[in-house]
């Protein structure tokens, strides 16, 4: 059948898919000192870390405007799923739902359905890979929905960050884990609850150990490694991100592992040096 793929702009694309051209991304857009940065293609990451790091209020976000989702599920009746960060973490998924309203007051039979990710980044690009793997094998609408809602409560997110200040600026984190991090080179191993929240899993000396105690949390939480694709979200450092991949392969069988860089949103919260995670 024919189908759009839409996506907030959390969630990450890697050089393959920005190549395919597949999913829309709808932008959110970012705020530094009275300045607007739209998370599109015009993002510039390098010189948006530079100016967060020399902010001394720290960056923040508004979400796209249910319009906005409107125009990228299209003026049709092609059927349109879309990805979008944790409902518990932005207004995306809301806008996203009142987008979908307004597109079916035009078009009353257009299939759309909303996913909220309960994650961010390349949680988000798994889930977009894994409704075009549905949609490519001939699934219903009402299939691929019940499939990929299924895959959702079943994903994990994990990440390791270098700096935790956006986060705990945007009240994501208590201060004393933010403390840990700058004063005793602490790095939490941070984790997507079900309910797509965060929480502290584990903690590591220094960045490399962290790393490692985050690949070890991926064998506790999954054993069907050949029917899964391993996702990594990395800002501005992929050698870290190759260096998780090497380490996961080395323990685990995933039938794939894909690498994405950030967008705008996921260096928000990342910053220089950030690693997520998704299976």
């Amino acid at each position: 059948m024919d189908y759009r793929i839409i996506g907030d702009s959390c969630l990450d694309l890697t050089p393959e898919m920005k190549k395919e051209g597949k999913i829309r991304i709808v932008p959110l857009t970012l705020h530094v000192d009275g300045v607007d940065y739209r998370d599109d293609e015009t993002f510039d990451q390098k010189n948006f870390i530079a100016v967060v790091a020399a902010s001394q209020t720290g960056p923040k976000s508004s979400c796209p405007s249910p319009e906005d989702f409107k125009q990228a599920f299209g003026e049709d009746d092609v059927p349109a799923f879309c990805v979008t960060l944790s409902a518990e973490l932005s207004g995306s998924y809301n806008s996203a739902l009142l987008g979908q309203r307004l597109s079916q007051e035009d078009h009353p039979d257009k299939k759309i359905h909303v996913f909220n990710s309960r994650s961010a980044c390349i949680g988000e690009t798994l889930i977009a890979l894994k409704i075009e793997e549905y949609a490519e094998a001939g699934a219903s609408f009402e299939a691929i929905v019940e499939k990929v809602e299924a895959y959702i409560r079943h994903q994990e997110t994990f990440f390791v960050l270098d700096n935790l200040e956006t986060l705990r600026k945007n009240g994501r984190l208590t201060g004393v884990k933010a403390a840990l991090v700058s004063v005793l080179n602490i790095k939490p191993v941070m984790m997507a609850t079900p309910e797509g929240t965060i929480e502290q899993c584990s903690m590591g000396r220094g960045t490399k150990k962290a790393l490692k105690k985050m690949v070890e949390e991926v064998g506790n939480k999954v054993s069907d490694f050949e029917n899964r694709i391993f996702g990594i979200s990395h800002c501005n450092c992929l050698e870290r991100a190759i260096f998780v991949k090497e380490e996961i392969e080395k323990r685990y069988p995933f039938k794939k592992i894909v690498i994405a860089d950030t967008a705008g949103v996921g260096t928000m919260y990342a910053n220089d040096g950030g690693v997520v995670i998704a299976f």
